[in-house]
């Protein structure tokens, strides 16, 4: 897989951002030194190119192998931090993270979308140390964040539903509760059976998190931690299941039909 002309072009448009030409705040000199001091890349000269900031960043970018590709994304997340830009940067940052996944060969599934307004500003904050420590640790630092994630959203959505739970309530606990009780997490409709399968095998899965949290992750001091194929599969699992729940409670409710109004001869016209 390599970056398409597209996606080098959100790059630069929907992370960094242009003005004038010139790269984010880059000049010729920082643009030419960025690719050995965040790249770890020693054989690219943007001097050699014509144009702009711009134009060489995206000829350079466009003209790289998977491998090269990957380290320029991740330079340009340590060169751009997303807290420390424009809102759109952040919402962008997830995509860049799944296409370096992708260049790399790593399966990874996005990092969840939770609108601020549906969760605690705990679970805000451990899906950003989740992002962090996968990106500067691996993929076993930061199974423990998306444990503590979903967990906290999850019991969050809970206690908005009024939904009853004990007060040491397990992640496997507060799936099953909701899924019992929240009208928006039931199977319905089509293919409902096969539906509550799922479900049933999503609590199996939250289980296994919660071991594999306890007994071979960073949360505790532990002689055998979990391989990166396995960390990512517990973050991979994680995402999943946190990305259908929040778009699950999310969506928006179809409005009623409004009945039709018929009139008799002895009503007055609807006007």
């Amino acid at each position: 897989m390599a970056l398409s002309r597209q996606q080098v072009m959100q790059v630069v448009s929907r992370y960094i951002g242009v003005s004038d030409g010139y790269l984010g705040d880059f000049s010729y000199r920082t643009h030419t030194e960025f690719y050995p001091e965040f790249c770890d890349i020693d054989d690219i000269f943007p001097d050699e190119l014509p144009g702009t900031t711009r134009e060489r960043f995206i000829e350079i970018l466009s003209s790289q192998n998977a491998d090269r590709q990957a380290r320029i994304l991740r330079g340009v997340l340590e060169r751009f931090p997303a807290d420390r830009g424009p809102e759109a940067r952040s919402k962008f940052e997830p995509q860049i993270e799944a296409w370096i996944a992708e260049l790399k060969g790593e399966p990874v599934v996005a990092s969840p979308q939770v609108a601020a307004a549906s969760t605690t500003e705990v679970v805000r904050r451990a899906l950003s140390d989740a992002e962090n420590l996968l990106r500067t640790s691996g993929p076993v630092s930061a199974v423990d964040r998306i444990h503590t994630a979903l967990h906290g959203h999850l019991k969050a959505l809970c206690i908005s539903e009024g939904i009853q739970l004990p007060e040491a309530a397990t992640l496997q606990k507060a799936m099953k509760e909701l899924r019992s009780h929240h009208p928006k997490l039931k199977p319905s409709g089509a293919r409902a059976g096969e539906v509550s399968q799922v479900l049933f095998s999503m609590a199996a899965t939250l289980d296994a998190l919660n071991t594999i949290r306890n007994n071979a992750s960073a949360a505790h001091p532990n002689d055998d931690s979990l391989g990166d194929p396995e960390a990512l599969l517990a973050i991979n699992a994680g995402r999943t299941i946190f990305t259908y729940v929040a778009q699950k409670t999310t969506e928006t409710d179809p409005k009623p039909a409004q009945p039709a109004v018929t009139t008799d001869s002895w009503d007055d016209p609807p006007f």
